[in-house]
């Protein structure tokens, strides 16, 4: 039976804050559960699972595994419909260091929406990009929404959070495409080993200060008359354009 002061905390985790100062972060599902705890960079703090699951579970450490009644999952979960499980998660750490060398990397410009941020990870994890770097003003990565949407990505795909025009000029080395409405079309780029690929704010698009710093501005050819695409969409699509596309090279 959950007590009072486990409802209060892991309802704090909501905030970043909270969920900051204990270096933990909440998912919930059991698809996303079980490969959070497959990954092995995100150390397990405590399982809150109705029983049809928890009995499944045998190999967990039992001390970590608390059943709850659907009920009490309502009281708990982030979502407007719970799952069977919600699991509390240390962050996951990655290698120390970073190369941005012969690979793609992911630049986002204060992206807000968290479902955005979690499906671009997601996009990420899928074509086998590893490092994602954001700014500061972006939604936080361990926000639950996020974490949904990420679908165990966040375990797989780091996330840095930096102030972009510094972290560009100390990697002045290293080629940025720009994902603009106004650029080179994909079909006319050619194959892309190394670079970053810039993404914009959901309504405002790319700064134009970060504009200029950008050696490239690309675009995804536009067909019909809508205005534009969402940011996870438009990433995804050039993501695709680089790795899979005849005359693109293969994802590095």
């Amino acid at each position: 039976m959950l007590v009072k002061t486990q409802v209060k905390y892991i309802q704090s985790l909501s905030q970043k804050k909270f969920r900051d100062e204990e270096g933990v972060f909440v998912a919930e599902g059991p698809k996303i559960v079980e490969e959070l705890l497959e990954a092995g960079n995100t150390d397990l703090v405590q399982l809150y699972a109705e029983s049809g699951w928890a009995q499944k579970q045998s190999s967990l450490p039992q001390d970590l595994v608390q059943t709850v009644t659907p009920a009490e999952m309502e009281r708990i979960s982030f979502l407007q419909t719970p799952h069977q499980v919600l699991g509390i998660f240390r962050k996951p750490v990655f290698p120390s260091g970073l190369s941005l060398r012969n690979k793609i990397s992911l630049m986002l410009d204060t992206v807000q929406d968290p479902g955005n941020l979690g499906t671009i990870i997601r996009c990420a994890d899928w074509f086998g990009i590893n490092t994602v770097i954001c700014s500061r003003e972006s939604a936080d990565v361990f926000n639950p929404k996020v974490v949904q949407s990420t679908m165990a990505g966040i375990a797989r795909v780091r996330v840095l959070y930096e102030d972009l025009p510094q972290f560009l000029q100390e990697h002045s080395d290293i080629p940025v495409y720009a994902a603009t409405l106004n650029g080179t079309p994909l079909p006319k780029l050619g194959a892309i080993k190394e670079g970053i690929l810039l993404i914009g704010n959901e309504s405002r698009g790319i700064s134009e200060e970060l504009l200029q710093m950008s050696r490239h501005r690309i675009t995804i050819p536009r067909i019909g008359k809508a205005e534009s695409l969402n940011a996870a969409v438009a990433t995804g699509i050039i993501l695709f354009a680089l790795g899979f596309a005849p005359g693109f090279n293969k994802p590095v």
